[in-house]
């Protein structure tokens, strides 16, 4: 390392230590096998708050179709919401659908059809993906053929849905709360070398930058945050 721009060890440029224990933390929570799947969601601030909660319940990676009218990722999402979850965009709810399934991602369509579950009697502590829609339209057809089961939140006033954002919220803390009884956030599930790239990228992001356009590792860090040699 030395030689970098900022310095031979890092030192001068270290992360703040509480900081360094926040991010660890977070990442210890990161659930690899719960996710969202964004149908043409065509409001840009329901698209920025159900990133939001998926940050809230350690969600890693969130995955996307955009609608027609595509949606600016970056400008409508916050920068911390950004660093902490990923977005992988799918050119249609087919690709997606086909892709989250051959990880073993079991499909479940939030709509209200004649045989939708209530989503608390659903076991989301196995591998899931939450298929949410557009405000007004919902999921598509194609959509709901894709999935595995529908489930939906009762409604026992006179209006039929809740917002999405909201919607999905529900799903995703349902999904916390049975992950936390069963333990599956006591330690970390991440795989060692996506936590450590995770792990520095959020600790050190203008470094990773520099590492990455130059092909290098990242150096690895004491559990302070310094780098070591």
């Amino acid at each position: 390392m030395a030689g970098g721009p900022w310095g031979p060890s890092g030192r001068g440029r270290c992360v703040n230590p509480e900081r360094f224990r926040r991010i660890r933390a977070a990442l210890d929570r990161r659930q690899p096998d719960l996710t969202v799947l964004m149908e043409r969601v065509n409001k840009p601030h329901n698209f920025s708050a159900i990133l939001r909660n998926c940050d809230a319940v350690g969600v890693l990676q969130a995955n996307v179709v955009l609608p027609e009218k595509e949606i600016d990722l970056h400008h409508h999402t916050s920068g911390g919401t950004k660093r902490w979850v990923q977005v992988r965009v799918h050119k249609t709810v087919e690709s997606a659908a086909e892709a989250l399934k051959a990880s073993g991602f079991r499909i479940l369509a939030a709509h209200p059809t004649e045989k939708a579950l209530d989503y608390r009697q659903v076991d989301f502590t196995r591998p899931v993906a939450f298929m949410v829609g557009a405000e007004l339209d919902g999921l598509s057809e194609a959509g709901l053929s894709l999935a595995d089961e529908a489930v939906q939140i009762p409604m026992l006033g006179m209006v039929h849905s809740l917002n999405v954002s909201v919607a999905t919220a529900l799903l995703l803390y349902e999904a916390l709360r049975q992950r936390q009884a069963a333990g599956l956030y006591d330690e970390s599930r991440l795989e060692e070398g996506e936590y450590h790239r995770l792990l520095f990228e959020a600790s050190y992001p203008e470094i990773a930058q520099v590492l990455r356009s130059r092909n290098e590792p990242y150096p690895d860090l004491s559990p302070e945050g310094e780098f070591l040699p």
